[in-house]
């Protein structure tokens, strides 16, 4: 396709006006590479990495272009190719990807030592005595980004099987995730109490797995596919009315197991069913009913910002802002560009820093001129993202998903 209708909602395109950063540009590469006109190079592996993958382009396209499967199958013939290789880049995807966000023991286990670091005050004293400055400007960085550890992992906060608060109607599984697990722990029990307030008997398997979004974005197509597989043997969808996520980037992913399978002999009929009983958990509410919650609430006034793969990959909006709007006495402002990616888009903003807090600095700007206190967002990538870009800008914002807010407004009751 050639219209460039989906240019003007591309980030990186409306930063530079360079057409190798835009949808159309990067699809012309993969073209040319696909039919032999061009050799993967360097040069076209660093262009699919600055993408963001926020498949804004995706909905914007008249002719409905996959962008999202051009995008990965991309960056995986980046990896086959090799022409991004070395030795500090081979080491860190090495431990990063294969290693630590394969298992979710070894990821609790790295949780467990960074909560201690932080909960014995080691972190502060750190920050406070000066030494960071020897580091180099990047590490830094990092570091100020370091996630706050929550005290307990959803394994300890929600049983295997949560009752349904009166008369049972429906039988659903939850996925915890693996990052969501140790910064937003409290999202995953918020999200299994309102499950069993709308009567949801909810199974939460204290042993779960990284839903391999991570590896399928970073060019990782076979881990993406041993983890789909066990993932099915962990959730079985015949068992489920519905399995539920509340992570947009993740669920985004989750949904398409069957095109990740689809040459699996003995998976690919199970993940077709699998994606059938995926259900994002505004999606899910909206669809069965939700509860009214009581009409003693504190005022308040939300804005919402769109999780990218949550509006462009999922094509969930409106249903975040219909349960954000049945709270009473909760004010919802509309936010400018609410759909335009904060920079975050998985580990973006570790790979692409200059670019994500161009981004991040925007989106904040918007957020400012809603005048709101609270903003809901559906991502926990969205969600760190904009509490550390908050709190590095010294805005006072409470910044949630919006299930904790329905969560907060059933308990008042």
């Amino acid at each position: 396709m050639h219209c460039g209708l989906c240019l003007p909602t591309c980030p990186t395109y409306a930063a530079t006006k360079l057409e190798r950063h835009s949808p159309r540009g990067r699809i012309s590469l993969m073209r040319s590479i696909a039919d032999g006109r061009l050799e993967a190079t360097k040069t076209f592996g660093e262009e699919m990495y600055y993408c963001l993958g926020c498949l804004a382009c995706v909905t914007a396209c008249p002719a409905g272009v996959n962008y999202a499967e051009l995008f990965e199958h991309a960056r995986a013939e980046v990896e086959s190719s090799g022409v991004l290789n070395s030795p500090r880049r081979n080491v860190i995807r090495g431990v990063a990807i294969h290693w630590l966000f394969a298992s979710l023991n070894r990821l609790q286990a790295l949780g467990r030592l960074l909560r201690l670091y932080q909960q014995l005050g080691l972190q502060t004293l750190v920050r406070r005595s000066g030494i960071l400055r020897l580091l180099p400007r990047r590490l830094r960085e990092l570091e100020a980004i370091t996630p706050e550890i929550q005290p307990h992992f959803s394994s300890e906060l929600i049983p295997f099987v949560t009752a349904a608060t009166g008369q049972r109607r429906f039988r659903v599984a939850m996925l915890t995730g693996c990052a969501q697990d140790l910064i937003f722990s409290d999202v995953n029990r918020d999200t299994v109490e309102v499950l069993s307030r709308n009567r949801c008997e909810v199974v939460t398997p204290p042993e779960q797995f990284c839903c391999g979004s991570l590896h399928a974005h970073n060019g990782e197509w076979e881990l993406a596919q041993d983890l789909a597989r066990k993932q099915i043997d962990r959730f079985p969808p015949e068992r489920f009315d519905a399995i539920i996520t509340n992570a947009g980037g993740c669920g985004s992913h989750l949904k398409h197991f069957h095109k990740l399978l689809s040459d699996d002999p003995v998976y690919a009929e199970r993940a077709r069913l699998w994606d059938l009983k995926v259900k994002d958990i505004h999606e899910w509410l909206c669809q069965i009913g939700t509860e009214p919650p009581p009409n003693d609430q504190p005022s308040q006034v939300v804005t919402y910002h769109d999780s990218c793969h949550l509006a462009h990959g999922q094509k969930i909006t409106a249903e975040p802002r219909r349960l954000l709007e049945a709270i009473p006495r909760l004010k919802l402002v509309e936010l400018t560009e609410s759909n335009w990616c904060c920079g975050s888009a998985g580990i973006y903003n570790l790979i692409q820093p200059e670019m994500a807090n161009e981004l991040l600095r925007r989106k904040l700007e918007h957020i400012k001129s809603t005048r709101a206190t609270v903003v809901a967002t559906a991502n926990p990538g969205c969600l760190l993202q904009l509490i550390n870009g908050a709190r590095q800008e010294g805005i006072n914002l409470r910044i949630v998903h919006p299930i904790t807010l329905l969560a907060e407004a059933y308990r008042n009751s």
